[in-house]
């Protein structure tokens, strides 16, 4: 029995859940109901796509991703974990950990009595994760496709003493023209502007993007919006047990640079991400459990 098919015997559901080799020969877990579909690869528990039954897609990918093993995939819905950003004491870490570069394997799945679908995935402990992070953690993530997309990550400190923990997920959404979307939710925030310099300066109304924007959004509420003239629509993006938001794109010339953003993707998404970062990092007790949780659906405008 080869691994798709013990996958498919052990997690599949008729109708609603299969298996298959995606892009690059990764395995994908491909979910379709009568609410919503997504795809999920096997490498970083990665999402990769999501829309609503009939609607057009929430989430984009990049068409010039690279499909590699141990690499990090351009769009989607990539984790960050468990430190967000350069290893605040080990420049030789990769950024934003190794989550997103590594296999995690589905540990349950089932179809709910609304007509949505969950998947459970684990990361796969190692030699490599084992060097990169020494402390004794367990990351699961847990996924429902329906109308919306719930994204829940559950990070357990098994070891003896407390784990400092950055997290995000690093979602790229898709919208019609970057220049033309602004995002509510944010009025009143300081943020961290990592354009200039890491200055700490506070948001006024609603955030229009003009030009390369990186910024960490502190004591966020709740709820962000991203509102798309172009798409006639309206994201909403729900979030709990996070206090940041960081906003990202890289505009023309750092995504010329980038190599795997396709001609112009730059335009066609736009980073909101659901994180605990800098100020907002989770001080994680002995034995306990932190949950993430995001939830993406759309509206029309």
């Amino acid at each position: 029995m080869s691994a798709l098919q013990a996958l498919n015997k052990q997690f599949g559901i008729k109708g609603g859940l299969v298996f298959v080799d995606g892009p690059g020969g990764m395995p994908v877990a491909e979910i379709h109901n009568d609410l919503g579909e997504a795809a999920i690869a096997l490498q970083g528990a990665h999402v990769l796509s999501f829309r609503t039954r009939g609607q057009k897609p929430i989430i984009w990918m990049s068409d010039a991703a690279k499909y590699a093993p141990g690499k990090s995939l351009r769009g989607g819905v990539p984790i960050c974990w468990p430190w967000f950003g350069p290893h605040i004491s080990d420049a030789s870490l990769p950024g934003h950990g190794p989550a997103r570069t590594v296999d995690w394997k589905p540990v349950a799945s089932r179809a709910l009595d609304d007509g949505a679908t969950s998947i459970s995935f684990e990361m796969v402990e190692s030699e490599k994760t084992r060097q990169q992070c020494a402390h004794a953690l367990r990351v699961q993530l847990h996924v429902t496709v329906g109308c919306s997309i719930s994204i829940d990550m559950e990070t357990t400190n098994l070891g003896s003493t407390p784990f400092t923990l950055g997290e995000a997920l690093h979602t790229y959404f898709q919208v019609g023209d970057v220049s033309h979307v602004h995002v509510e939710g944010l009025h009143d925030c300081e943020y961290i502007d990592k354009m200039d310099g890491g200055n700490r300066k506070r948001q006024s109304g609603n955030l229009a993007l003009t030009e390369e924007t990186d910024r960490i959004y502190l004591g966020t509420g709740d709820q962000a919006e991203i509102i798309d003239p172009d798409m006639d629509r309206r994201i909403v993006i729900k979030s709990s047990g996070s206090a940041s938001m960081v906003v990202w794109n890289p505009w023309d010339k750092t995504a010329e640079k980038m190599g795997d953003l396709g001609p112009s993707g730059y335009l066609k998404m736009l980073c909101v991400e659901t994180t605990n970062a800098a100020d907002d990092v989770v001080q994680l007790a002995a034995g306990a459990t932190h949950r993430l949780r995001a939830e993406y659906s759309s509206q029309p405008l």
